[in-house]
């Protein structure tokens, strides 16, 4: 089936990609495949230290481990379809599938914005109320910020997602993007949808200034805590304990905002392509990244698993070697 007769299926879309003609697409290809591998590696294996080492059998810990689930579905949502068509010549997408994208997109990306904003207030109670940590993070507190987290994101997928895909689309299915990204589906749209874009950009907003004004009252209060604390080693101990958490909050929130607070007299499709590449891919790759870097517990924990690996490796040639 050539191009024209993909563009009248009224089922199917085409993504353009992340460039419209790459000039090197295996180049990119392995360039966004290696990003993937790490990413799916780095959150996988902070899933399973968390699990496996009780050291890391803490709130935070656990609020982690749902924030790395998060970044696995999320990643894998959009960057499978990305390789396939730097592959393919046939670059389409169904219109189930294109729906399913911006569904599991709206959860992931509403389910973060509210985690992040909790596990901010995690923060502010270990440093600020040490002593009622237990009791104000307790696990029944902890399992109920993660539900709220996804039921809070879910809404939004089951909101806005229903809607965009009842406009009528023109003879066009050509979508300037290299997934489903609301935004490039409605520029397709054969109907005004200057309302219901408000009333998106309204709900993103809300979504948004909810976990961020949460973190910002929370860091505040962890500040002043801090500011206050006469020993340095406190204040170290506090810094670090905080300092992962605002790089990953000021990664996030950063592309968030440009997505969906500035005004559309500052979008191009190629930076809003060139930014939601930033969040759909780089970010998690860099979120586990950061955390296991940047913490010291995580690291001991992923030398202690590695060393564990080494001595059965090594005990089980020197059996060998005996038995020959």
């Amino acid at each position: 089936m050539g191009m024209e007769g993909l563009l009248q299926n009224s089922t199917n879309f085409v993504l353009i990609g992340l460039i419209t003609h790459p000039a090197f697409p295996g180049l990119l290809f392995a360039i966004v495949f290696s990003i993937f591998v790490v990413a799916i590696t780095a959150n996988v294996v902070m899933i399973l230290l968390i699990h496996v080492d009780s050291r890391l059998h803490t709130p935070m810990y656990f609020l982690l481990s749902q924030l790395s689930i998060m970044d696995t579905i999320y990643i894998c949502i959009t960057v499978p379809k990305m390789l396939q068509d730097l592959l393919s010549k046939d670059k389409t997408i169904s219109f189930l599938g294109c729906a399913l994208q911006i569904f599991f997109y709206l959860t992931l990306i509403g389910g973060e914005f509210f985690l992040l904003g909790l596990m901010a207030y995690d923060r502010y109670v270990a440093v600020c109320n040490p002593l009622r940590y237990p009791l104000l993070m307790n696990r029944r507190v902890c399992l109920f910020v993660v539900l709220g987290s996804w039921v809070g994101g879910s809404l939004d997928g089951f909101m806005l997602t229903p809607v965009t895909m009842s406009f009528p689309f023109c003879s066009s299915r050509e979508i300037n993007h290299f997934f489903c990204e609301i935004p490039a589906v409605l520029k397709l749209s054969c109907i005004d949808t200057s309302l219901y874009e408000t009333l998106m950009y309204a709900c993103c907003v809300l979504m948004l200034l909810l976990p961020l004004s949460v973190i910002s009252v929370s860091y505040t209060r962890i500040l002043l805590t801090v500011h206050r604390m006469k020993s340095a080693e406190g204040r170290r101990k506090a810094f670090a304990t905080c300092s992962s958490h605002v790089m990953v909050v000021s990664i996030f929130y950063g592309a968030a905002f440009y997505t969906n607070v500035l005004p559309h007299s500052y979008h191009t499709p190629e930076k809003d392509k060139v930014v939601s590449a930033f969040y759909t891919i780089l970010t998690p790759m860099l979120n586990p990244l950061i955390y296991s870097l940047r913490n010291k517990e995580v690291a001991a924990a992923l030398r202690k698993v590695l060393g564990r690996c080494g001595s059965s490796q090594s005990i089980r040639v020197g059996t060998v070697m005996r038995k020959d």
